[in-house]
């Protein structure tokens, strides 16, 4: 599974930071960003993904396919 952020939704809530800081850091405008595409487990990925209040993080499967949110 590979996270990524979708900046055009993000607010910097920073959940995702908390949660998975080994994948997620805040960039220089206060938005998340992944960091470590291959640090995160599927289950910290999916956890940082629902804690997202606005589902800017977005999960994909190996072949690309989105499956969250």
């Amino acid at each position: 599974m590979k996270a990524r952020v979708d900046k055009n939704v993000c607010i910097g809530t920073a959940n995702c930071v908390a949660i998975a800081p080994e994948v997620f850091q805040l960039d220089n405008h206060g938005l998340s960003e992944v960091v470590d595409p291959n640090a995160g487990t599927d289950d910290l990925l999916r956890e940082a993904a629902e804690e997202c209040p606005v589902q800017a993080i977005i999960l994909e499967d190996d072949s690309g396919k989105q499956i969250y949110p």
